[in-house]
């Protein structure tokens, strides 16, 4: 597959690599040529870089890396975006205190007002980039997952299937306003990370356990508050 990074920073650097070493496509972009160009060279595996707005027309997928800025402030145009894949892996800024406002609209959801005619998905906002430092193995073994969603199913599934080439456990979360829980929880592992846990390699599981072979807690009884 053909991926273009649209901010080479952190995140689109470790990504990249990933699925560069799996063997897709990437084109690394930057806000100039030389940047992009170094990290290409840094990469390898037969990646290539230079500008966003070459990266954006290279990539069927496209790795949004840069945190509420509108596409239209970083490309030349946005029309290079219609009908591709925009995976938005961004969270907001963590204020002082981790004293969060509730999400009523979600990063995700703004780039996709602005831009339309692209296919948004939310993933990969969840864990820090030093966990992509395990990616495939041994990171495969301890299930960590990606929560993904976006209206486009197809996209979605997309999505799912290069969060699983790189070791993830791709969970799908339905459509794109279900990024505002998904981005909630972005926030919760920053204060695991940064204000509680203190280690970047804190993430989060989801897993499913086997059903108990009989309820001798009663069961699940109806009740107004459940």
């Amino acid at each position: 597959m053909k991926i273009g990074i649209i901010g080479s920073g952190n995140m689109g650097r470790s990504l990249g690599l990933l699925w560069a070493e799996q063997g897709h496509e990437v084109f690394f972009g930057a806000r100039t040529k030389e940047k992009g160009q170094s990290i290409a060279e840094f990469v390898a595996n037969g990646t290539q870089g230079g500008t966003n707005d070459q990266a954006a027309n290279f990539g069927d997928v496209l790795l949004y890396t840069v945190r509420g800025i509108n596409p239209a402030e970083v490309l030349t145009s946005i029309e290079v975006l219609s009908g591709k894949i925009l995976i938005d892996c961004n969270n907001f800024e963590i204020p002082t205190g981790f004293a969060f406002s509730p999400i009523v609209q979600s990063l995700a959801e703004k780039l996709a007002a602005e831009v339309p005619n692209a296919k948004v998905v939310k993933a990969f906002n969840t864990m820090a980039q030093e966990v992509f430092e395990l990616a495939p193995s041994p990171l495969f073994d301890y299930h960590v997952s990606v929560f993904i969603c976006g209206d486009d199913t197809q996209a979605r599934q997309t999505v799912m299937q290069l969060a699983q080439d790189i070791g993830f456990a791709a969970v799908d979360c339905g459509e794109l306003r279900h990024a505002r829980l998904v981005e909630g929880l972005g926030d919760f592992i920053r204060l695991m990370i940064i204000g509680q846990l203190q280690n970047p390699y804190a993430t989060i599981s989801v897993n499913i356990l086997p059903a108990a072979s009989a309820q001798r807690l009663g069961g699940r009884q109806p009740s107004e508050l459940s």
